[in-house]
Order: C-alpha cells, then structure tokens, then sequence
C-alpha cells in the first residue's frame, strides 16, 4: 500500500494512506473531484485526465500512444498528462502527487 496526494483544481489536497489499485480507483474511492473513470478503467475516455508531478513522471512513465490519442482532444492535456487508470500505485509511488485537470 502506498500513500497519494491529489491535488484538485482549486488547490484542495487530498491524501490517501493505504492506496491500492489505479491511481483513478483510489480517487473513486476517495470521491476525488474531477475524475470520473466513465469507461472504468478501460483507457477508452480521458475523463481521468490527471497531470503528474514533475517529480514523479520518471517513475511513473509517459503516457502511452492509446493515451496520447485520448489525451490530444482535451484542451487541458499537457506534456505532464497521464489517464489516471493506467497507473497502478504500486510502493515505488509511494507518495506520489496527481493534479486533477481542470475541465
């Protein structure tokens, strides 16, 4: 189990201890705002569209091509962006930090 912070548009912090699954799930779980997960976890939607920080994109990886296909037609996509159902928290993300993007 691993310890995430998601940070939502307005700046509010939101921290879960004992993380396990995809980062999207866990943000279900914690009704995080702003990720909906509507194809649940199928890589099929951007609508669990989060930015990595910087700190932790070596560790967490680049977004897959499928992901970059999803993530070119939303607006707020950055070269930070990651559909948060294709990470899996594992304990090397052990204090990973997310930000909600904005909609």
């Amino acid at each position: 189990m691993a310890k995430i912070t998601f940070i939502t548009p307005d700046g509010k912090e939101i921290v879960e201890e004992n993380g396990v699954g995809s980062v999207m799930e866990i943000a279900q779980q914690n009704q995080v705002p702003g990720i909906e997960g509507a194809c649940g976890g199928c890589c099929s939607c951007a609508t669990c569209h989060v930015r990595v920080h910087s700190d932790w994109i070596e560790k967490t990886g680049r977004a897959t091509e499928s992901e970059m296909d999803l993530l070119d037609l939303e607006s707020q996509a950055c070269d930070r962006s990651r559909l948060s159902c294709q990470i899996e928290l594992t304990d090397e993300l052990d204090g990973l930090v997310v930000e909600v993007a904005p909609l």
